[in-house]
């Protein structure tokens, strides 16, 4: 023991230690909620929120959420960097140096009371190895919770570039988020110019959660299912808001319509290339990698949704059939959707959900996706 440093000691001890918060036994735990600084790329407004007040409500911590935090029985919040944050910068060093200061002073506003409040990591997603190393930092140094990323990453010298993280080139990043043990959330974005003036320029009412939002996400989403991430990390775990994007709701026909996608594939394969086909090999797709898996499995292994800005009972209970509650977690989406409007919605669920079932919801899957007791 004494041929170790006194400080890594020190360190190594505060790490290993158990976790304190604030566990009433009966209180919810959220997790998509957004906190920002100044002069960073920040987050849209919300139709009759005034610009001002949604942004005070951002920039705070420990006064009005902390309030309402105790009016609707919140015990434990993870904040994250409100989107776009880091993926709204293209250049690679500036991203870089924003995510590590974006993650310091988060662990430096919440230091006084973790009781009631951890961390996400902010990442630049320009390069795997990068991001790898600065989540290691943050949850080994700083005592965060996992990541969050606002979608895809900006890039190139005129923000046009587009980097998602279903590519084998981040499997450097996935493999650093297994060995953690960590979940990454993935949160929308708004779309750069270029694909916002494309699509949606006939109709701008569908920008943001109208529409843009799952539209947009649910891609990435997907690409992470079909170009094989979760396949090469069966441990991997990513989380996903707003009833998942609408994919579960979507996922018979997804399903079914992969496969037709395959059997299409393997005759055009065997039709140009008839010398490279054997029908005993698996047929992979266009891009190199085998999905091999149907997406509404990985619902079941790899992926999780939370309530967060959609509290629709019916929906809920649909999707209690297609991925079951235990893929489902609480959370608000604060302060672009108002803290008592989730407590009404979930509160509500007292007369759908057995009390176990909701108990579960409100906070028993965070305490275990989070390692909170642990």
């Amino acid at each position: 023991m004494k041929n170790f440093p006194s400080v890594v000691l020190l360190i190594n001890i505060t790490f290993c230690a158990a976790r304190v918060w604030n566990d009433t036994g009966v209180g919810t735990i959220v997790f998509e909620e957004a906190w920002t600084i100044p002069g960073i790329p920040g987050g849209p407004t919300t139709a009759g929120q005034p610009v001002s007040e949604l942004q005070a409500n951002l920039l705070d911590i420990h006064n009005q959420r902390l309030t309402q935090m105790d009016e609707n029985g919140i015990d434990f919040m993870i904040l994250s960097c409100a989107s776009p944050c880091i993926q709204g910068i293209s250049d690679p060093e500036t991203a870089a140096e924003m995510a590590v200061n974006v993650n310091n002073q988060l662990a430096d506003q919440i230091a006084n009371n973790t009781l009631r409040f951890g961390g996400f990591a902010a990442l630049s997603m320009h390069n795997a190895t990068e991001a790898a190393l600065e989540l290691n930092r943050t949850i080994k140094e700083l005592g965060f919770l996992g990541a969050l990323v606002n979608d895809y990453q900006q890039s190139g010298p005129d923000n046009d570039t587009l980097i998602y993280y279903d590519q084998p080139g981040f499997d450097v990043f996935w493999q650093t988020v297994t060995d953690l043990d960590v979940p990454v959330y993935f949160h929308p974005r708004d779309n750069i110019p270029l694909i916002q003036n494309l699509q949606y320029s006939h109709a701008p009412l569908l920008i943001g959660a109208v529409q843009e939002f799952a539209a947009t996400l649910s891609t990435h989403i997907l690409g992470l299912c079909t170009n094989g991430v979760f396949d090469r990390f069966p441990n991997l775990k990513v989380i996903v808001g707003h009833l998942g994007e609408r994919i579960p709701s979507d996922l018979v026909r997804i399903d079914t319509r992969k496969a037709s996608h395959h059997l299409l594939f393997t005759f055009l394969h065997v039709t140009l290339s008839p010398s490279t086909y054997s029908p005993g090999l698996r047929v992979q797709n266009p891009n190199g990698l085998p999905m091999q898996r149907n997406v509404s499995s990985y619902f079941q292994t790899n992926i999780f949704e939370t309530t967060s800005g959609n509290f629709a009972t019916d929906l809920l209970l649909f999707h209690n059939i297609t991925i079951g509650l235990d893929r489902i977690l609480y959370s608000i989406d604060y302060p672009f959707v108002d803290i008592p409007d989730g407590t009404t919605f979930v509160n509500g669920l007292v007369d759908v959900l057995t009390p176990e079932e909701l108990l579960a919801l409100k906070r028993g899957r965070a305490i275990d996706l989070f390692k909170l007791n642990d």
